[in-house]
């Protein structure tokens, strides 16, 4: 199931996008290579730029309470106290200047923060996402309008709210965070200074108390900090991650990419199949008929001049029928099997395993028949699966195991899970090839998830969920 495939990624979620998925750790490169001080470092040195940021992920919300305040004290100046009149010009808080100047340079800045945060999730971790479509169901709208939706329009106003939160965790999480380094180091380094002043000018042992105090809890200090900082960066790559890429209306433009790519790759598998099955009618079952036809015919001609010969013929032809009956079972193969419809699974999976030319070790824990459709996919799966490893593993051996998953948050039906697994060369790489994201067409089609996780040299498990009354 390698798919030919000399990548190094272990794992390969295939359910939610294309894009790499961002961890819910902070990810570290070579992380076996990099000494554990160096990513400290690394991590604090970040926190400090993400805490430098902050004054920008701030500026627009602290731009619309300037406005703000400059429309409130130009509506509220007649009713001000007269000392507050007379140091109060109106003509300083203009309308225009705070309803329309401000806001917009607010929301360009906002726009600003989100594209710096998202290029820092690329650049730093990895954490990228395809352009999500816009459905063009309106008509297109004049420029005036897209420019002004684009200064005030909602998303817009939804990235300064992102800005606002980003630059407030900026300031609390990594601001503590560097906080605690640079404080416990500067008192440890002050207070090692202060020791070797007092020791030097014969200071008394009382004076000794405040930096041996300072420079044993410096060390201390700055270990807290150190051991909070990947927490830290953890936490910052998951807020930006949900406010940025997995907000509702993103998730929503996202599944219409995969709902759009995904048709276009079935409809070419479609076709590809069905030229597949016309050329094995063309060149099997339909070289036999014509050539059962001819048979026929020339038995027709003999059968009253020379019966024994119009018999042989005819026996001719009846093997030339089971070949035709053989070759359109072998085009059937693959396609929706008998027996799957009228035994189900549990009896359609040996057949599949009697078919692959290496071992297969079957477990089925169905305790019922899930859906028709659940039964299909999960056919498919597992036959193109074994196929796979027949091709491209060069394993000696492979594990089926088909069960079923009782799991809450998919309703009381839960899950069918299909596990395959093989010992061979492992190295499976969904962006290789098209083969393992045929499979995720399937199951996407019917909202499962496709999991393959794939050491090279140690083999490859390749996990469907398919929703049991899908």
């Amino acid at each position: 199931m390698s798919d030919d495939s000399t990548g190094n990624t272990e794992a390969h979620n295939l359910n939610t996008t294309r894009a790499p998925a961002a961890p819910l750790s902070p990810p570290h490169p070579a992380h076996g290579a990099v000494p554990s001080w160096q990513r400290r470092t690394v991590e604090v040195l970040h926190l400090m730029t993400s805490l430098a940021l902050a004054l920008l992920y701030l500026a627009p919300g602290l731009i619309l309470v300037v406005a703000a305040t400059g429309v409130g004290l130009t509506l509220a100046h007649p009713w001000l106290p007269e000392t507050l009149q007379n140091s109060t010009n109106p003509t300083l808080w203009t309308t225009p200047v705070h309803v329309l100047l401000l806001p917009m340079v607010a929301t360009l800045l906002a726009r600003l923060a989100c594209q710096m945060q998202r290029h820092r999730l690329d650049t730093l971790f990895g954490i990228v996402e395809a352009d999500p479509p816009t459905p063009d169901l309106l008509p297109k709208s004049t420029l005036p309008v897209r420019i002004w939706r684009f200064l005030f329009g909602q998303e817009a106003w939804t990235m300064v709210v992102y800005s606002t939160v980003a630059g407030l965790h900026a300031l609390l999480i990594a601001g503590i965070t560097v906080l605690l380094v640079i404080c416990g180091g500067t008192a440890a380094l002050g207070a090692l200074i202060g020791l070797v002043l007092i020791l030097t000018r014969a200071g008394t042992p009382a004076d000794l108390w405040t930096p041996l105090v300072l420079l044993l809890a410096g060390p201390i200090v700055v270990l807290l900090g150190l051991h909070a900082a990947p927490y830290a960066v953890s936490t910052e790559v998951h807020l930006h991650r949900t406010l940025l890429l997995d907000t509702p209306e993103v998730q929503v433009r996202r599944r219409l990419l995969h709902v759009q790519d995904s048709r276009l790759r079935m409809v070419d598998a479609a076709e590809a199949e069905r030229r597949r099955i016309e050329r094995d009618l063309h060149d099997g079952a339909q070289q036999h008929l014509l050539a059962l036809t001819l048979t026929l015919t020339r038995a027709r001609v003999r059968i009253t001049k020379d019966p024994e010969q119009a018999l042989a013929l005819i026996t001719e032809a009846q093997n030339e029928a089971k070949q035709v009956m053989e070759e359109l079972r072998q085009v059937a193969k693959g396609l929706h099997p008998r027996v799957l419809t009228d035994h189900g699974l549990a009896s359609a999976l040996p057949v599949a395993a009697e078919r692959c030319p290496l071992p297969v070790r079957l477990q089925v824990l169905l305790p019922e028949r899930p859906s028709k459709r659940a039964e299909g996919v999960a056919y498919y799966v597992a036959c193109e699966a074994l196929t796979n490893v027949t091709k491209h593993a060069r394993a000696t051996r492979v594990d089926l195991v088909a069960k079923h998953l009782p799991q809450p948050e998919h309703g009381t039906a839960g899950l069918l899970q299909l596990t395959v697994t093989d010992d061979g060369c492992g190295g499976a790489d969904p962006e290789v090839g098209t083969g393992l994201y045929g499979l995720w067409d399937r199951l996407d089609a019917v909202d499962g998830s496709l999991t393959v996780h794939s050491p090279p040299g140690k083999g490859t498990v390749l996990t469907a969920h398919i929703p049991w009354k899908a």
